[in-house]
């Protein structure tokens, strides 16, 4: 009889197994980071220049931030494997998606409401060590007032397809029109817009260099009206130093409104598998406007095991191409991966 038991045992044991098998695997990974942020300007709103004020409103310095994110995978009978992820971001949802992978084909992914589509997945290819130029940087040091002109994108909830080939990579990003994220038979927004379209390609023709190019039409400020974006990089490799230079535009269709033409390069160094440091220069001129929009942020990092300590220093003049417009921004902090 005790034989009987273990092998009935045994058997659903073997049975809740395939079945687990079956439905996928569920992982749970997070991420909490420490920072310590100077973040000012000459517009900061407690001392606001124009108003006789010197002395700029930091607010709080410290801060701590965590997030979990949950994966779920499944293959299916013809080979494809369907995951779905959700990151909980202190305490709030965010970054909820699908992806098909296709293997051959591609993979198709579908974003709720955080990340980028087709040309906004090559928006900023320049190398760094930590955060890029525009990290931080705003008019009046709040982190409301709109940061560096020129960045292309091709919009956040929507589908995205990938496909990797030798040496090439396609990107196509589809947002659709409207706004607000929509629950499963549901509509959200208050009305239609205009969709975003958009695709990139990234070509390796040799060790250590990668090309790319994107271009698209994104919802303008205007109704049911586009403006245009395009943007092309190259980057390069060599033993611990990566290069790379970027030039975007963006084109409005409003007018009055000048269009944007967005020059970024950056340089980063390796000193060895834990250490890296890296600069980055930025300048944005508008068609129709007198001052040119000028950053530079240098960054750095160092990694033990899952624990990374890093930091970035950007600063920026004639934020939006206004004249007198500036803001510097320093972070300093301690990453945690689990």
């Amino acid at each position: 009889m005790t034989n009987w038991k273990k092998a009935g045992v045994t058997a659903l044991a073997g049975s809740l197994v395939a079945t687990s098998a079956f439905a996928g695997a569920v992982t749970v990974s997070g991420t909490a980071n420490l920072t310590y942020t100077a973040n000012t300007g000459t517009e900061d709103n407690a001392g606001n220049k124009a108003s006789g004020g010197d002395v700029g409103s930091d607010g709080s310095r410290w801060g701590i931030n965590k997030s979990l994110s949950f994966s779920g995978s499944g293959e299916m009978d013809n080979g494809w494997t369907v995951s779905v992820s959700q990151t909980l971001a202190d305490g709030s949802s965010t970054g909820l998606g699908m992806t098909i992978d296709m293997g051959d084909m591609g993979s198709l992914n579908y974003e709720a409401d955080t990340g980028a589509r087709g040309i906004g997945k090559i928006k900023d290819m320049m190398p760094t060590a930590d955060e890029d130029v525009g990290n931080g940087i705003d008019a009046d040091g709040s982190g409301t007032a709109g940061g560096l002109s020129g960045t292309v994108s091709g919009g956040t909830q929507g589908f995205h397809y990938s496909k990797a080939m030798d040496m090439v990579e396609i990107g196509l990003g589809y947002a659709p029109k409207g706004g607000g994220t929509s629950a499963n038979g549901g509509t959200s927004g208050t009305g239609g817009g205009a969709s975003t379209v958009s695709a990139f390609i990234k070509l390796d023709p040799m060790d250590g260099l990668e090309i790319g190019f994107g271009t698209g039409e994104k919802q303008s400020a205007t109704a049911n009206k586009t403006d245009d974006h395009t943007t092309m990089y190259v980057t390069y490799v060599y033993g611990p130093v990566t290069v790379g230079y970027q030039l975007s535009e963006v084109d409005t269709v409003a007018a009055g409104t000048a269009n944007d033409e967005q020059t970024r390069w950056g340089v980063l160094y390796a000193v060895n598998d834990e250490v890296s440091i890296s600069y980055q220069s930025h300048e944005n001129e508008g068609s129709n406007e007198a001052t040119d929009e000028d950053a530079e942020g240098w960054s750095a990092s160092y990694t033990t095991g899952g624990m990374t300590f890093k930091m970035h220093s950007n600063e920026a003049d004639n934020i939006g191409n206004a004249a007198n417009m500036e803001s510097e921004h320093t972070e300093v902090g301690v990453s945690f991966a689990f």
